[in-house]
């Protein structure tokens, strides 16, 4: 399972919502790996360049309207990203949470794993369709159900794993190689939220925090790489 943030599609030297290069970038490794490694991939992708559930409620927006416009926006991301993948030569399905027959098909998981088992890259839109969650706790939750292996969460901000503080502000911060998932509960360090650290804990799911945006981690994080952190 490949965790994607919406941010991660954007570009920071432009003001395009969906940056066309990046996508292109990632949705080519997403597509090659796939085809040299043999994988079975799946990917929860997330909405924040498009809109933000708490940004809305903290303007006094209602809390379930403006995480359900955020899930709609997952939606836009996740067709940008169907449309580039197959574009580089890669079947794939585009599966909602919430339903919206004309563009997608709905979530179903006996479907999602026979879509994997045929070569398609499955990407899950809409969180799990309720709102008061990031989209990191879906993507453990679905990751639990089509019986993924590890989850990719891919940063996009140039860190590079987990650290004892946030790099970018303390320039004495280490990386950790590897990290438990006690000790992540512990330091809170915000590797995912905590409601996903949880229940990736309790499931026995593996999570690998790699740099999205160096061209090649996909694949590197596919094969076992040494990039990162692991989470168990």
């Amino acid at each position: 399972m490949l965790k994607l943030s919406g941010e991660a599609l954007a570009s920071a030297s432009s003001d395009e919502t969906i940056d066309a290069g990046t996508v292109t970038r990632i949705a080519a490794e997403v597509a090659d790996s796939c085809e040299e490694l043999g994988v079975q991939l799946a990917i929860m992708i997330g909405g924040g360049n498009i809109w933000r559930g708490t940004t809305g409620a903290g303007e006094g927006m209602d809390r379930a309207t403006s995480d359900t416009m955020g899930m709609l926006g997952t939606v836009i991301n996740a067709l940008a990203l169907q449309d580039a993948i197959e574009r580089a030569g890669r079947p794939t399905r585009v599966l909602s949470a919430i339903t919206m027959a004309e563009v997608c098909e709905p979530y179903i998981r006996r479907r999602a794993i026979r879509h994997l088992e045929k070569g398609r890259v499955v990407i899950f839109a809409a969180g799990m369709g309720n709102p008061y969650f990031t989209t990191d706790t879906p993507a453990a939750l679905r990751a639990a159900e089509i019986e993924a292996g590890v989850i990719l969460k891919g940063t996009h901000s140039g860190v590079d794993g987990v650290y004892s503080a946030d790099p970018r502000t303390y320039l004495d911060a280490t990386r950790f190689d590897e990290i438990g998932f006690d000790e992540v509960i512990a330091r809170d360090l915000r590797v995912m939220d905590m409601t996903a650290i949880t229940f990736c804990k309790d499931n026995h799911l593996p999570i690998l925090v790699f740099d999205l945006m160096k061209p090649g981690n996909i694949r590197g994080a596919l094969t076992g790489e040494p990039i990162g952190t692991l989470v168990r």
